[in-house]
């Protein structure tokens, strides 16, 4: 065999190596989307902690996809994950996207979870949300800040309870209170005794109590009665009670009229207290009825008609 055919068989084997190598590489390689048909989802995240190209995409623990770029915005402040996601999976809108980790060391990754699967299906750069990975260094700065805050509490705490001690459980405040419960105990032993006196005297005049109440029960009875009578007379003679007032009613406006009219001088009583002369002469009037009734008496109508007084001769020593 010549050489220049035998370096073309070692060059083709050696060919033919590389290229059964590269096929198995791509093949177990991490990702391989090289003769799958994909589509691209688009994530908007403020932070991918660890995530790396070419991490997996999980839904359920199944791979559907790899991570094809990461790129940071221009403001430097958002963060787009370029997912492939392989065309026979079919992701919907209400999908929660999350960056999660292996194990407490492994590799991070992607993981969908489909919640509801009620939304419109993803397209072909179609945008989504993802949610921040877990980052133990931020827990371990918030849990410092947190055992921070406790110590500054604690110190507080101790300082209040320091306070307490020299300002509250002291020896006089001690003393005060002590007084204090044993004056309350001694108020408690006379409220007692107050009670048992006031048992006593229930006891004790129990049947003279239960006639009382027997008594005021009666009287209470009674006194419906009493209020059915008045109210059955008040029914009854309704009528008879309404005409009376309306008399009383209408003699009071003539009574009002009279002595109106009183007040401006009409009639005999009016001229009577209006006129002083007519009032005189009726006084007088009055005073002679008076003594001839009183002449009447004594000498009856015979000696008041015809008797007629004797005249007194004038007194001539007078008239000299």
């Amino acid at each position: 065999m010549s050489q220049p055919r035998t370096e073309i068989k070692v060059g083709f084997f050696v060919l033919l190596a590389l290229l059964l190598m590269a096929a198995l590489l791509l093949q177990f390689s991490k990702g391989s989307t090289l003769f799958r048909q994909t589509y691209t989802v688009i994530l908007n995240a403020s932070n991918v902690g660890g995530l790396r190209n070419k991490a997996s995409v999980l839904m359920s623990g199944v791979q559907v996809g790899t991570v094809s770029a990461i790129k940071l915005e221009p403001e430097g402040t958002n963060v787009s994950i370029y997912l492939k996601i392989y065309s026979e999976y079919k992701l919907r809108d209400d999908a929660r996207f999350v960056i999660e980790q292996s194990g407490f060391l492994g590799d991070q990754f992607v993981a969908i979870y489909p919640e509801e699967n009620k939304g419109s299906f993803l397209t072909n750069l179609s945008v989504a949300h993802a949610q921040e990975p877990f980052n133990l260094l931020e827990v371990a700065r918030s849990a410092a800040g947190f055992i921070q805050r406790i110590d500054k509490t604690a110190k507080k705490l101790d300082d209040a309870i320091s306070d307490v001690r020299r300002l509250v459980l002291n020896e006089e405040t001690l003393t005060n209170l002590s007084f204090t419960i044993a004056t309350l105990r001694q108020v408690s032993q006379d409220a007692l005794i107050t009670v048992d006196n006031v048992n006593s005297v229930i006891k004790s005049n129990g049947i003279p109590v239960g006639i009382t109440i027997s008594n005021l029960v009666n009287f209470s009875e009674q006194l419906n009665s009493f209020v059915q009578s008045a109210k059955s007379i008040l029914n009854t003679n309704e009528p008879e009670i309404s005409a009376t007032l309306s008399n009383l009613q209408a003699s009071s406006a003539t009574l009002t009229n009279l002595l109106n009219g009183v007040q401006r001088g009409e009639g005999l009583a009016g001229t009577l207290f209006r006129n002083q002369g007519v009032a005189d002469n009726v006084s007088n009037l009055t005073a002679n009825l008076a003594i001839t009734s009183s002449n009447l008496n004594r000498y009856g109508l015979w000696h008041l008609l015809f008797h007629k007084e004797k005249v007194q001769p004038a007194n001539t020593s007078a008239a000299k």
